[in-house]
């Protein structure tokens, strides 16, 4: 029997001079663990004054993840932080009740040209938890595991009895992996949900070859192992099964449908605050946007 339960091709998204490629939600999945939102963008070498430019927009009822293989992003929020997170460093923006945000490329990576290759994910908030108050954190002293030819940087959650500092409102887990020509490394039978990416190289889970890009969600209940011949960057996803639905539309994600349409109706008003030291752009809200779906 393959230890790979379901296996999910990303839609491709082609920005001009990156492409991003999402894996959940998906029309076959929605959710691994808490995680809702799956995106890897690049790698991609931008052209000489060129950049990241996502101009302020608003989430509610989320924690959004941004960890990077490449590059920098300034980000800013309307609680008044400024981070520029580069490799090695986590940034979970936690938006309860609401938070408003930006991500661009630094000055001075526009200058060279910036280079843009990472992950950016959405993990849904709990029930009980979901109007919590806004948070954000930088989170740069997280666990690494090296055993011979494997190496694990533990970004969120526990894994093989280290535990990254990086807050969590449900069971998570969420690291980097990365294997050397030879390299092997075991997936204990240790979340509800788990799954893993290739992000590059060549790798397999007990013999079962993964595909770069595709999220190849694990079954249940099972120790495998990960393994690859030539060398590999895998990411690795999860954590606790929610037990009831989540509703999302646009950068909104909620148990409760009317909760979206007030923050549609608050975003449209312009009742969420702004970003200090980024107030002149905003992302309207869309019109004629997907009806909101969801997403258990």
């Amino acid at each position: 029997m393959s230890q790979i339960a379901q296996v999910i091709t990303p839609t491709t998204h082609d920005l001009g001079q990156f492409e991003v490629r999402r894996v959940l939600p998906a029309r076959a999945r929605s959710m691994v663990g808490p995680f809702i939102f799956v995106d890897q963008f690049g790698p991609a070498q931008l052209d000489l004054g060129a950049g990241m430019d996502v101009r302020p927009h608003p989430h509610i009822n989320l924690a959004t993840v941004t960890w990077l293989f490449e590059g920098a992003i300034d980000h800013r929020d309307s609680l008044g932080t400024f981070s520029t997170i580069r490799p090695g460093q986590v940034n979970l923006m936690t938006a309860g009740r609401g938070i408003v945000h930006s991500e661009r490329s630094p000055d001075a990576e526009r200058k060279a040209g910036p280079r843009l290759f990472g992950m950016q994910t959405w993990l849904a908030l709990p029930d009980g938890r979901e109007e919590i108050d806004p948070a954000f954190e930088a989170v740069t002293n997280l666990p690494v595991i090296e055993d011979g030819r494997a190496k694990a940087i533990v970004i969120m959650g526990e894994l093989w009895g280290e535990r990254a500092p990086t807050t969590t409102y449900a069971d998570t887990i969420y690291a980097e992996i990365i294997l050397e020509p030879g390299g092997a490394i075991p997936l204990e039978e240790d979340a509800d949900e788990r799954a893993v990416m290739l992000i590059d190289g060549e790798a397999s889970v007990d013999g079962h070859e993964l595909v770069k890009h595709q999220l190849a969600v694990l079954q249940p209940g099972r120790d495998m192992t990960l393994q690859s011949k030539t060398g590999a960057r895998v990411m690795l996803l999860g954590g606790e099964a929610f037990e009831t639905s989540r509703h999302a539309w646009w950068n909104f994600v909620s148990s409760s449908r009317e909760r979206i349409e007030q923050a549609k109706r608050d975003w449209r008003d312009g009742r969420f605050p702004k970003v200090p030291g980024d107030e002149e752009e905003f992302i309207p809200l869309p019109e004629g946007a997907p009806k909101t779906v969801t997403y258990p």
